[in-house]
């Protein structure tokens, strides 16, 4: 089924060199003035826009290296945003970085990372750029994961981070229906991207995941588009993913403790 998405002036995607944010790209192009793309590897988004712009006439993007992690980068990016009068009415918050393995034994460096990419940079960015999103009333797409819905062992960190996210979003969302914008929280299940290689530092093989839960990112993207236009609160991409939280919705907290328990756990 096509999906009718609406024209927009310009919309921004974090971690727009790959994987699901390089998708937003590809899906939203055709119905988009400008794309502004932001990631740390500028090489990569230079190429990146090169492919776009050759597929899309008349398409104008817009390339900013930013490390988001970083809250002088992340001023650095606002400035250069208004420098260049770059203000989307579509923000896509889709930057982001986990970790597998015990809380205990983790690297805190890394730990500290991913609470500032995942939570600080993405409020950081949202609270800055709202006043124009409401201005233009447009829409927010904040990418969660369906590990927001669960306290995970081994996945500690990354899935608490993924909770604030899924509820900043819903919280949002009601706080901002009286100015017409709305507020998305995807919340995929595993995604065949370059996550779990970069994110993870090759990690993943070792985690209990099963294959039949697998999406693309095509599919989560264009989910993603149909649940924003439908006004949706949450999308989890996948039938199989959406009945999946669709079981944990109705499940007590002593069930959940109890399925967690025993859990596979990381040798």
């Amino acid at each position: 089924m096509s999906v009718q998405v609406p024209h927009y002036r310009s919309a921004l995607i974090t971690g727009a060199s790959s994987g699901l944010g390089l998708e937003f790209a590809r899906q939203l192009a055709p119905h988009c003035e400008t794309l502004i793309l932001v990631a740390r590897r500028e090489a990569v988004l230079e190429e990146n826009a090169k492919v776009l712009l050759a597929s899309h006439p008349g398409l104008k993007v817009k390339i900013l290296a930013c490390d988001l992690g970083q809250a002088s980068a992340r001023e650095g990016l606002l400035a250069s945003l208004s420098e260049q009068e770059l203000w989307p009415d579509l923000l896509i918050n889709n930057a982001g970085m986990g970790d597998y393995g015990e809380f205990r034994s983790s690297d805190w460096e890394k730990t500290s990372d991913m609470i500032r990419l995942n939570m600080e940079a993405l409020t950081h960015l949202t609270h800055a750029l709202l006043p124009r999103i409401i201005a233009y009333r447009g829409a927010i797409i904040n990418v969660s994961s369906l590990a927001s819905t669960l306290p995970i062992p081994d996945f500690a960190v990354y899935a608490a981070t993924k909770a604030y996210v899924t509820s900043l979003s819903e919280a949002l969302r009601i706080e901002l229906a009286d100015h017409d914008v709305q507020v998305l929280a995807v919340c995929p299940g595993p995604v065949k991207t370059g996550f779990g290689d970069r994110a993870m530092r090759g990690s993943r093989k070792d985690m209990p995941v099963k294959k039949a839960f697998y999406v693309s990112q095509e599919q989560v993207v264009s989910e993603s588009i149909r649940g924003l236009l439908r006004k949706r609160a949450r999308v989890y991409p996948g039938l199989k993913v959406a009945a999946a939280a669709i079981g944990i919705g109705i499940l007590p907290l002593a069930a959940v403790r109890l399925i967690m328990s025993f859990r596979p756990r990381k040798s």
